[in-house]
């Protein structure tokens, strides 16, 4: 309970209030004082009444509650249960719409006169600028829960009441109510703030549930046995993946703002789309999922068994012709991906070469391909080449072809040059930065006259192709280095589409999947959780080649009767690099006790070592704990403990 000091302050603070207009900077709280100067500008004066209070009776009572029909329903149950802990502790628990005006009260019978006395009764409206400042209209102007105790309240009359309310929000976000606890000032009880939230909190969770049934309802929450309680964040997601509503939590989990809702994809906020999370639950049988904010944050995501068992992937249902191209299988969900399949399908088969940009190890052979296998020239050949790859000597003829006798070496009978081999198709010129400048100019030539002379002589032959080519270098800097000619730049770059590192992409679980059926037909495989959740970590410098190969070990590492890929099928190097991901996770995140900052000349085989000295002592010797703790398996412990 307050200190009964506070009194003569808060007394000289009003007064000081009346005579300036102001209040007195630090004499109360920053929301009472706020509230106190909008109840003086509302022409309240706190020795006097309430200003020609509204309170609806009757016909006008009935429309009242009849508005609120969804609200009070779902709250009526809440407010029992909450009024049960608080029964003879002389309170009352009471239910305002988004106006202030009461639509539910319960309450002990020896407190009820006392307040009958102030209009605490259906109908009444307590808005602050009828009421002055209380917990019920200062949540409403302040949109969030507050306390207001004794002579807090504007109006002298009512210094007896000690008050703790907390707004109800509905699905999309918006103030539909608010719940609040009254009681004599005398017998405060300090938890009543805390009661009153978490029932505002139950009361969120039924009214998201009842307004979002035809939705898909996640449940989140930074622990899986956080899942079913009322800490648990709830979203409700359509099934083109937007997320439509959700409650406090569920906003602050993913990292979005009611503003949102409606608009925000699920991919905006986690590394999973809706059909991913579909799928999953559907093979773990409703069990909680890890996944991954991009952000780095993890948490867990669980599908109620009820919807697991009749929700089907959109993968797995009819798609619309259209749009299964070779691009649309490729697909799995990131957003970058799919905005650059939707740039180069629109030009498929129109004279506008393409540049495609990205790391090594990316797909961009890949989505190069599928762009051939989705334009008009799909039944016509496909020519890669990786200028990376062949010697510089013997690029030229690769390219443009040679006459018999051409050069020592050369086959008799001659080479058309894959230029010409892609006649009528499509020409994919991969790491096109490596390129020799001489054969920059000879290709230059060609792309502008259309024709193809052959190295040695003979008569240049036309020839018609879709031109792609592709780098993981700078391009423009390569200009600037004067390793790459501006005017072929120009001439291949009609349209650039950049595609994200494995690390940025928020479709890691879907890929996941399709790696691992590609790499085991006709069997079902998946990643241990904590074993996934380190892989969404990882930076993967090498990318999606780098992780199909991971993958594809892992999988011939498994015994028959194995489903699910774990540490100990891992290669020890990607188990000391996870393990490394993991000290610096850990090393970079507060904890509950002070850890002093290593010094500037530790590697990270010394910040590996830290980490496991840290987990040892903090599991007091047991290995199977402090690998738990560390996410490796025992056996890369052991080999981390003799290093």
């Amino acid at each position: 309970m307050r200190s009964s000091l506070q009194v003569p302050a808060l007394g000289r603070a009003r007064r000081h209030l009346l005579e300036h207009g102001a209040c007195l900077s630090g004499a109360v709280d920053e929301r009472i004082a706020r509230s106190w100067q909008r109840s003086l500008a509302a022409g309240l004066v706190p020795a006097g009444g309430s200003a020609e209070a509204e309170h609806a009776c009757g016909g006008d009572l009935n429309q009242l509650l009849a508005r609120n029909h969804d609200l009070l329903s779902h709250s009526r149950p809440v407010m029992e249960h909450l009024f049960a802990q608080l029964r003879h502790t002389g309170s009352m628990v009471i239910l305002a719409d988004d106006r202030g005006s009461l639509i539910h009260t319960l309450g002990d019978g020896d407190f009820l006169c006392k307040a009958e006395r102030v209009a605490l009764s259906c109908g009444a409206s307590w808005s602050e600028q009828q009421r002055g400042t209380n917990a019920i209209g200062t949540a409403l102007a302040e949109t969030g829960s507050v306390e207001i105790h004794g002579a807090e309240h504007f109006l002298e009359r009512h210094g007896f009441l000690t008050c703790a309310a907390a707004p109800i929000l509905s699905s999309g976000g918006e103030l539909v109510g608010v719940l609040d606890i009254s009681g004599d000032q005398r017998s405060r009880h300090p938890p009543t703030r805390s009661l009153v939230g978490m029932a505002a909190c139950m009361i969120e969770n039924r009214l998201l549930t009842a307004a979002c049934d035809r939705n898909i309802r996640l449940h989140l929450h930074s622990r899986p046995e956080g899942i079913g309680t009322i800490a648990e964040g709830i979203v409700a997601v359509a099934e083109d993946g937007i997320v439509v509503g959700a409650n406090r939590a569920g906003l602050a989990l993913l990292g979005l703002a009611p503003a949102d809702l409606g608009i925000a994809p699920l991919t905006r906020a986690i590394d999973a789309t809706l059909d991913e999370l579909i799928s999953r639950g559907r093979r773990g049988g409703g069990q909680a999922m890890p996944v991954t904010r991009h952000d780095g944050t993890a948490l867990f995501a669980q599908l109620p068994l009820e919807q697991v068992a009749r929700l089907v992937p959109r993968s797995g249902r009819n798609r619309e012709p259209a749009a299964e191209d070779a691009l649309a299988r490729l697909d799995t969900g990131d957003a970058r991906w799919r905005a650059a399949a939707d740039k180069v399908r629109r030009v498929c088969g129109k004279p506008i070469p393409v540049l495609i940009q990205g790391e090594s190890g990316v797909g961009k052979e890949l989505f190069a391909r599928a762009a051939h296998d989705s334009g008009p020239r799909r039944d016509r050949p496909f020519v890669a080449i990786n200028c990376a790859a062949v010697p510089e000597n013997l690029i030229e003829a690769e390219l443009f072809g040679y006459a018999g006798g051409a050069y020592t070496g050369a086959r008799r009978e001659g080479s058309p040059g894959r230029l010409r081999e892609a006649h009528g198709g499509t020409l994919f010129l991969d790491e096109i930065g490596d390129m020799p400048l001489v054969m920059q100019s000879r290709l230059l030539r060609v792309l502008q006259d259309r024709q193809v002379s052959p190295l040695g002589g003979g008569r240049p032959v036309d020839v018609d192709f879709s031109l792609i080519c592709a780098s993981h270098r700078n391009l423009r800097l390569a200009i600037e280095q004067g390793s790459f000619r501006r005017d072929l730049y120009y001439r291949i770059n009609s349209l650039t589409v950049h595609l994200p590192a494995l690390r940025e992409r928020d479709d890691f679980l879907a890929l996941t999947d399709r790696l691992l059926a590609s790499l085991n037909p006709g069997r079902e495989l998946r990643l241990a959780p904590e074993l996934l959740t380190r892989f969404c970590r990882h930076s993967w410098p090498g990318n999606l080649r780098q992780y199909a190969n991971v993958l594809r070990t892992a999988s011939a590492m498994l015994d028959p009767d194995e489903d699910c890929i774990g540490w100990e099928h891992l290669p020890d190097d990607l188990a000391d690099d996870l393990a490394d991901d993991l000290a610096e996770d850990q090393l970079g995140k507060p904890s509950g006790q002070p850890r002093a900052a290593p010094p500037p000349s530790q590697n990270l085989k010394e910040l590996s070592r830290l980490a496991v000295r840290q987990a040892m002592e903090g599991s007091r010797g047991n290995v199977s704990a402090a690998a738990r703790r560390l996410g490796i398996s025992r056996q890369t412990l052991y080999r981390k403990l003799k290093d």
